[in-house]
């Protein structure tokens, strides 16, 4: 069952700027027109929460643009990691040898 028009017209984003929502009626959400959330809609009631909204960027489908910088850090890191602990491991050694 779709969503009634009248209650469509006066639904608006629950944040501070009350924006309008845009209805997908297949993906069942309402989606802010001004900060971009999507509100699920479950057995026909929107959920307006801003909790249970999911952001523009972690949007299913969405380009995570820091998910590449963080894995391009985090590698760099535990590269780093790896060869500063063999470097310690190696100095041990030496000592050992000593």
């Amino acid at each position: 069952m779709a969503l009634d028009q009248q209650l469509l017209e006066i639904l608006a984003c629950p944040d501070t700027h009350h924006a309008p929502l845009d209805y997908d009626a297949d993906a069942a959400t309402l989606t802010c027109t001004e900060c971009g959330r999507i509100f699920p809609i479950r057995d026909d009631i929107p959920i307006l929460l801003l909790d249970e909204a999911v952001e523009p960027s972690t949007a299913p489908g969405s380009p995570d643009p820091s998910s590449s910088a963080d894995s391009s850090s985090s590698a760099d890191s535990s590269s780093s990691a790896a060869s500063s602990s063999s470097s310690d491991s190696s100095d041990s050694s030496d000592e050992e040898g000593k």
